[in-house]
């Protein structure tokens, strides 16, 4: 049997303990281990000490250097995927100029541009809207790298929509591919703890990510006060990694706003809490906090935007509201009622096993991945812009690489 060779290109080296992100690039190396791909990962990000996954080579590559071509050239990889858009960007073409049978997948973990156009309406005071975001630079940029690729894995279904309205013809290269539960997780939903050995409400999210850190202002600024008002005797746990400043200073003892940062079990301090909050004014994708809640038996509070991708109208693990005062509302009903709560809890059990169990998605991945690589050829045929982008941009970003390339070696 053929050794079948698979090759990450990250932006950044897995981290599964401080973010989503990382929690999805490992399902999707686990993925590949369960189909006995020889797993290689290479970063131009520092720190590559900081990851470590038996029987996985790690490769530290550099960024507008030929040593890449040899690289890949050497390791003949059957499969590459890039991990987020700005990767395939810098190595892409480099991919396709030197292993040009390989299969190239784009993770994009959540539209970038997206996220991007959001957090600017929302700067700006612009009410977000499709047309806005079609007119971002990002999203010509992040929508032509999906063109560019066999295959590009997108978390949410809300996002395979806005990209087929862009371009019918481009759903043959998506695969929807939410997070990845196992059934051994959703089993052990049974034994959380229940409604009366919980207390208080709970936040968690990496502080380098910005939906995160308006989301824990907002919250100290316009909804907390308001919930504390009806429970003054309830606390708001704030927990993640690398939390900005501005984010611990918030810490007030007083008025129940606990900032405690990074958790090594964020299972733990979810499944401790009666209630998480979750009030997301911009971001993309699926929220990791949200399936988190869901597994530990933990009714959410979030927005629309939280909501989105998450649970393909099946009813919501709480309650989804947009104003302050509706927010606070609903946080402060599910909290202290029983009855509500349980209801919840049920429903995110419902979303976990009709949306994220792995077996199901693992088996929708594979065979789509078997038929692209049994008609790699004719699967690209059809994909007539994807083939004139990837020749204008190889074009350009192939001179600008050599330029900068030898623009540095000169200034040695």
């Amino acid at each position: 049997m053929l050794l079948k060779k698979l090759l990450i290109i990250a932006q950044n080296w897995p981290a599964p303990n401080y973010s989503a992100a990382g929690v999805r690039l490992l399902q999707l190396i686990n993925f590949f281990k369960s189909e006995n791909y020889k797993i290689t990962i290479a970063s131009a990000a520092e720190n590559k000490e900081s990851f470590y996954e038996e029987n996985i080579e790690t490769i530290k590559i550099l960024l507008n250097h030929d040593s890449f071509n040899e690289f890949v050239k050497k390791l003949q990889p059957n499969v590459v995927l890039f991990d987020r858009f700005i990767s395939e960007e810098q190595f892409g073409w480099r991919v396709s100029e030197n292993i040009p049978n390989a299969l190239k997948i784009l993770d994009t973990e959540d539209l970038h541009s997206l996220r991007k156009s959001r957090e600017k309406a929302l700067k700006s005071n612009l009410v977000w809207s499709p047309e806005f975001w079609r007119t971002q630079e990002i999203t010509k940029r992040e929508v032509a790298s999906v063109l560019r690729c066999d295959l590009s894995l997108i978390i949410s279904d809300f996002e395979v929509q806005l990209l087929v309205d862009i371009i019918p013809n481009i759903k043959e290269q998506l695969l929807h591919l939410p997070f990845m539960v196992q059934s051994s997780s959703l089993n052990k939903i049974t034994s959380i703890a229940d409604y009366e050995n919980r207390k208080d409400f709970v936040f968690i999210g990496f502080g380098g990510h910005s939906p995160n850190v308006d989301a824990i202002l907002h919250l100290k600024q316009e909804i907390w006060p308001l919930i504390r008002n009806r429970l003054p005797d309830i606390n708001l746990h704030i927990y993640g990694g690398h939390l900005p400043q501005k984010v611990t200073d918030l810490h007030s003892k007083k008025h129940g706003f606990i900032v405690k940062g990074w958790v090594k079990d964020a299972h733990q301090v979810i499944s401790n809490a009666r209630v998480l909050l979750a009030p997301l004014r911009f971001g993309a994708g699926q929220k990791g906090k949200l399936l988190d809640a869901m597994l530990c038996g933990t009714p959410s509070i979030t927005t629309t935007i939280g909501a989105e991708g998450m649970h393909n109208e099946l009813p919501w693990n709480g309650e989804v509201q947009d104003n302050p005062q509706d927010f606070s509302e609903a946080a402060v009903r599910t909290y202290c009622n029983f009855e509500s709560w349980q209801v919840y809890q049920k429903n995110g059990h419902q979303i976990l096993h009709e949306i994220f169990e792995k077996e199901m998605l693992s088996r929708r991945f594979r065979l789509k991945l078997m038929h692209i690589q049994k008609h790699l050829s004719v699967h690209r045929s059809k994909n007539f812009i994807g083939n004139l982008i990837q020749h204008q941009s190889m074009m350009g970003t192939k001179y600008m690489s050599k330029w900068i390339e030898i623009k540095n070696l000169n200034n040695k």
